[in-house]
């Protein structure tokens, strides 16, 4: 069954955390970065059942020394989100234009994928993005410096 993704939840956990990080998980700024582990969280915490995948190639966190690589890596995040067919979130990719509030953008410099972003705001030709690694609170997606940003549209949850 597919349960709604809740947006404004996941806004409110953005807003909440995006300069303080929440301190029931680790923090990996410093040591390969934070972005993608806190916009994991942040679409946890939009997910109506709060549904981890706990497979091997799934999406999950218990702890530092146990979780997937797609809540921590940028590119497994990606894979993941966009093929997940079971437990937990999914989505697609979609053009930036379309996009809301709760969806993600991931950026690419050089052909390699360094950054992902959760869109906290979509005003007249401004989006405005939260971040960790370079903590960031309704930043500009336009001060970024980027080859490439691509937009994944959370769909919903499977339950």
């Amino acid at each position: 069954m597919i349960k709604n993704y809740l947006r404004d939840r996941a806004y409110l956990y953005s807003q909440k955390y995006a300069l303080s990080p929440n301190r029931n998980y680790y923090f990996f700024g410093g040591i390969g970065g934070d972005c993608t582990n806190f916009i994991s969280q942040c679409v946890y915490a939009g997910c109506e059942e709060k549904n981890m995948n706990y497979k091997p190639n799934g999406w999950y966190y218990i702890d530092v020394n146990n979780r997937a690589p797609s809540w921590t890596s940028v590119n497994s995040f990606r894979e993941f989100i966009l093929s997940n067919k079971e437990k937990g979130p999914f989505g697609k990719l979609d053009k930036i234009e379309n996009l809301q509030i709760g969806d993600i953008i991931q950026l690419k410099k050089n052909g390699v994928f360094f950054h992902t972003l959760f869109i906290s705001e979509i005003n007249i030709n401004q989006i405005l993005v939260c971040a960790h690694s370079d903590n960031s609170l309704n930043r500009n997606l336009n001060t970024y410096i980027f080859d490439e940003a691509i937009g994944i549209h959370i769909q919903g949850v499977y339950e």
